[in-house]
């Protein structure tokens, strides 16, 4: 029995899923566990397998299409079988049962010698079409003639097949202007008939080349501007000597293999002092939400991590920070920060972070202002370390510095209260060993 593929829910914040590709065509044979397609939310990519034999008997979706989740995707059964009422109980477009077969509207035939303009009764409007990306690269590709297309996609959406059914009818912009011409004697020559030599590029001309904006680029984009067009944002900038930190880490690292610990990394140490310093000001631990009219703080630290993937900027959240060692926490942030360059990490896990720390020290940066992830009040940028100069029992002693930004939000907290977390912040990292003792 023919069985409706439907578009998996990837947690529960999540509306709508993108196909990025089909690993199975039309007319494929399919066992259990083969992938069928690939498909990514805003945050992180999937693979869904088939979970029942048969063959693909119809394709709903194409690549690049924004498909809404527990929607139909694709129909599995075996050759021959009726589909039309599965697709009519489930709201999804008719869609011809064999290649060939006539469909309930036919979209216009053409006469075989193309010389003859389409009805203007038929046409339709190209501005209004709901059309895919694939279909729509097509269509630019070929030439086709949309006004003349008829929809059998989801939701009324103009798909890869429509454009091919135009093309398989020689209904191309071409073949339209040449219909709307009058006819002309065989021996008459006239300019439409001689090629016309293509103009020569301009020498100043640049050369270039369009990059489709990806789900993630969108949602960063859309996040940073609402952050940036409705935060009074101001970055305070501090640095501390990063001695101690240094040493701890560097025995930690000989040590690991015979206490059984994590590679402890830098940013496990800062993430570390972070979940330990910030309840101390809660209004950094919070979410600014206006609309309320209050300032929501928190009464555990949920970090979030920012992560640099081949997708864009991630950042899953490190739920109960204050609640883990040192060892705990590098393991989870690494698990965390894995799945994120992965792209198979769970929504649910990008969300809900009350306090951000970013680091682009490893990129030898020394100083910026990082970008706040509303609704929160706080992010913190962590820097390089650099060799500076400072006095010790009246002599320049050189030492290593580690930089620190933070961005607060002013609505949410004034200049004082967040110099004083960073001071502390500072100040427990200098002395990271009595902050491991507590």
């Amino acid at each position: 029995m023919a069985t409706l593929v439907i578009m998996p829910r990837q947690g529960q914040s999540v509306e709508s899923c993108i196909i990025t590709e089909w690993k199975k065509k039309k007319g494929d044979r399919v066992e259990i566990g083969d992938v069928l397609f690939t498909y990514e939310t805003d945050k992180a990519s999937f693979e869904e397998a088939a979970k029942i034999e048969g063959t693909l008997l119809e394709i709903l979706a194409d690549e690049g299409d924004i498909v809404p989740v527990l929607s139909p995707v694709c129909i599995i059964g075996e050759p021959g079988e009726d589909i039309s009422t599965l697709l009519a109980e489930h709201g999804a477009n008719e869609v011809p049962k064999e290649e060939n077969a006539p469909t309930a509207v036919q979209p216009l035939e053409a006469p075989a010698a193309q010389t003859v303009a389409p009805s203007e009764g038929t046409a339709v409007d190209v501005a209004s079409l709901k059309i895919s990306p694939r279909a729509r690269r097509l269509a630019e590709k070929t030439g086709a003639d949309l006004s003349q297309v008829i929809p059998t996609g989801p939701n009324g959406r103009v798909i890869e097949r429509d454009v091919q059914r135009l093309l398989d009818l020689g209904l191309t912009m071409a073949a339209a202007a040449k219909a709307a011409l009058a006819p002309i004697p065989e021996h008459a020559v006239t300019h439409q008939e001689v090629p016309q030599p293509a103009a020569p590029a301009s020498a100043n001309e640049a050369e270039y080349r369009d990059v489709n904006i990806s789900a993630v680029r969108r949602v960063i984009a859309k996040s940073m501007h609402a952050s940036l067009s409705t935060m009074a944002q101001l970055t305070l900038n501090a640095s501390f000597d990063a001695t101690k930190l240094l040493a701890i880490r560097a025995t930690l690292k000989e040590r690991a293999e015979t206490l059984g610990l994590p590679n402890i990394t830098l940013n496990d140490m800062i993430l570390f002092a972070v979940s330990r310093t910030i309840l101390s000001h809660p209004d950094l631990n919070a979410h600014y939400l206006e609309e309320e009219g209050v300032i929501r703080q928190f009464t555990s630290v949920n970090l979030g991590i920012a992560v640099d993937t081949e997708r864009g900027l991630l950042v899953p959240t490190l739920f109960g920070a204050e609640k883990l060692s040192l060892a705990e926490l590098s393991a989870k942030a690494k698990e965390l920060i894995s799945a994120a360059q992965k792209g198979s990490i769970s929504p649910d896990l990008l969300r809900g972070a009350s306090f951000t720390v970013t680091n682009l020290g490893a990129l030898g940066i020394e100083s910026f202002t990082p970008v706040i992830n509303p609704p929160q009040t706080g992010i913190l940028g962590v820097c390089n370390i650099t060799r500076r100069v400072k006095e010790v029992d009246g002599k320049d002693v050189f030492y290593p510095a580690m930089g620190l930004s933070l961005t607060f939000d002013h609505r949410a907290l004034d200049g004082a209260p967040a110099a004083r977390f960073l001071r502390d912040l500072c100040t427990n990292l200098e002395n990271f060993d009595l902050l491991l003792a507590k």
